[in-house]
């Protein structure tokens, strides 16, 4: 599969009003590995000539690059210069600009859940960090894993080559499930609950939630909770979320200050100065998302409890 005949490619969840020569397409993994899978995407790009993009921060996620390259990505003052053709991408709360030359990049999204099944390391380990996937997942892994994606003759091809490749890896379940999509959940919730209150909830001492939270999610859980509460805001002010911009950011914010604070964390700049880049990609990138799963980003998405304890009586 080549830049080429991606871009050529149409579906009813491509991210509408593309640039010519670009697109945005989401999937959502089959259902048996949806707990753990957040999405899959792939962006493309015909033209060669270096574009600049800027993203939100995100849960972890792997990337595999297919006639495409090089590719850096700053986050803040840290350069990730020739990024790896198969990446891991840890957990977030910087943004993230990419500079590329065309081609594809697919990604795929880990929940908290998948991490606890796929990883014996800490997620904590790639907070804010691009390290290359390696032997992560076992030997000649993610370079089986490309060359299919290469090989593939369509774009309806990716989810299955990626249920494919990642379903070994989810297939033992973690005894700390029910607990991870309890948490999961709350972060995805409306309310941005203090840590005391979430523990209470848990049924557990604030001391093992946050060593809970950094060893499955990435960061302790007041980053986590203050990620999503700056998202969902960021997103509805400014229209990103499909609605109309302009709307109020959310209750939990005392005034436009508080709000702005947030915004210097997780964007780096405020929200004016953010939307002001190009934002094809990202616009895109939401759109599509929307679309095929819903929620508008992976940050905010929701893993229903129940539904993750049946997955993991099916695979017992």
């Amino acid at each position: 599969m080549d830049r080429i005949s991606f871009v050529a490619g149409s579906s009813p969840t491509d991210a509408p009003q593309m640039p010519p020569g670009t697109r945005v397409r989401y999937f959502a993994p089959a259902p048996a590995l949806a707990p753990f899978l957040t999405a899959y995407n792939a962006y493309g790009a015909v033209d060669r000539a270096p574009r600049v993009d800027p993203f939100l921060p995100m849960m972890t996620m792997v990337t595999i690059l297919v006639d495409a390259g090089p590719v850096s990505v700053r986050m803040r003052n840290v350069v990730y210069d020739d990024v790896p053709p198969v990446a891991l991408y840890g957990a977030m709360t910087r943004p993230i600009v990419a500079t590329t030359h065309g081609g594809i990049q697919i990604g795929v999204g880990i929940s908290p859940l998948g991490w606890a099944r796929m990883m014996r390391r800490s997620a904590e380990d790639f907070h804010n960090r691009l390290v290359p996937i390696g032997s992560l997942f076992g030997p000649g892994w993610g370079e089986r894993l490309r060359g299919d994606l290469i090989a593939a003759d369509a774009d309806d091809d990716i989810p299955a080559i990626l249920d494919r490749h990642f379903a070994p890896l989810l297939a033992t379940p973690h005894p700390q499930e029910a607990l991870i999509a309890r948490l999961a959940a709350i972060i995805a919730g409306p309310t941005t609950p203090d840590i005391a209150t979430v523990a209470e909830e848990l049924g557990v001492t604030t001391i093992t939630l946050r060593r809970f939270a950094r060893r499955y999610f990435g960061m302790p859980p007041k980053q986590m909770l203050l990620r999503a509460r700056f998202l969902r805001s960021f997103l509805r002010e400014s229209g990103l979320d499909g609605g109309p911009p302009g709307r109020s950011i959310a209750d939990c914010y005392f005034d436009e200050s508080h709000y702005l604070r947030d915004a210097q964390t997780f964007l780096g700049t405020t929200p004016k100065r953010f939307l002001r880049q190009p934002l094809d990609f990202l616009r895109g990138s939401v759109a599509s998302r929307i679309r095929a799963l819903g929620p508008a980003a992976q940050v905010l998405h929701h893993v229903d409890p129940p539904g993750v304890r049946a997955a993991g009586a099916r695979r017992a």
